[in-house]
């Protein structure tokens, strides 16, 4: 028997972990669906529309989970149905043009889609993380919500990027042994939300948040990655 407070062995990734991906009908969020299908992960796409979702889960070969992020009911349900996940990827995300100072400003919204909906789904599956010990949690942020790179974009979005970016921070010190939690920015990439004239594909973009939904025992956690490498905060 191990003496007390003696740590076990380091509990490895499941051979096929499941892993959530919110707002994963189009876009980045697609991408990164298809990704870890091709790494053998069983893997839900999350989406408020769900004809929409249903078709992009059968073009990636994964299944479909009715998720709005402005519903906390829908998020309950995603995870009480599935017994929580191995792999959360936080990346629906809106973005508005109102000033903060606007009447017709989208802060709440934003807030509540960018931040709380993903402190929602982290609480939620913890229960499958204590009990399994290996977890990962990718946060998809931005560098106009980095303070490094002058908190910009329009609306609320910048806001609650750095708000995304504050919980990834702050939250090594709270989550299980074994689960990691990280932020990245993808890029600009060729999406509705990232134009025409972006000059990243949704592929591209994708590869980082993959990377670290997949991270090795001994890779970092609480930390802002664009291309594999730490940025500022």
């Amino acid at each position: 028997m191990a003496a007390a407070g003696a740590e076990g062995p380091p509990v490895t990734r499941p051979l096929h972990p499941t892993a959530l991906v919110t707002g994963g009908n189009r876009g980045i969020g697609l991408a990164i669906c298809k990704a870890l299908v091709a790494r053998g992960c069983r893997v839900t796409l999350g989406s408020r529309d769900e004809e929409r979702g249903r078709k992009a889960a059968a073009e990636a070969g994964c299944t479909y989970a009715r998720l709005d992020l402005a519903d906390p009911d829908s998020c309950f349900d995603a995870v009480v149905q599935a017994g929580g996940f191995d792999i959360l990827v936080n990346n629906a995300g809106m973005l508005g043009e109102a000033s903060l100072l606007s009447p017709r400003s989208d802060f709440a919204e934003a807030m509540e889609v960018m931040v709380q909906g993903p402190l929602d789904l982290i609480r939620l599956n913890l229960p499958h993380w204590r009990a399994g010990g290996w977890g990962r949690v990718v946060n998809l942020s931005s560098g106009l919500g980095a303070h490094a790179e002058g908190l910009g974009g329009p609306g609320a979005y910048g806001v609650a990027k750095a708000a995304l970016n504050a919980l990834t921070r702050a939250l090594p010190r709270d989550l299980p042994a074994g689960v990691k939690i990280n932020a990245c920015c993808p890029g600009w990439v060729k999406t509705r939300m990232g134009g025409a004239g972006a000059p990243l594909t949704p592929e591209e973009g994708a590869d980082t948040p993959v990377w670290l939904a997949l991270l090795p025992e001994d890779g970092p956690t609480g930390g802002f990655f664009r291309n594999r490498r730490p940025i500022g905060w």
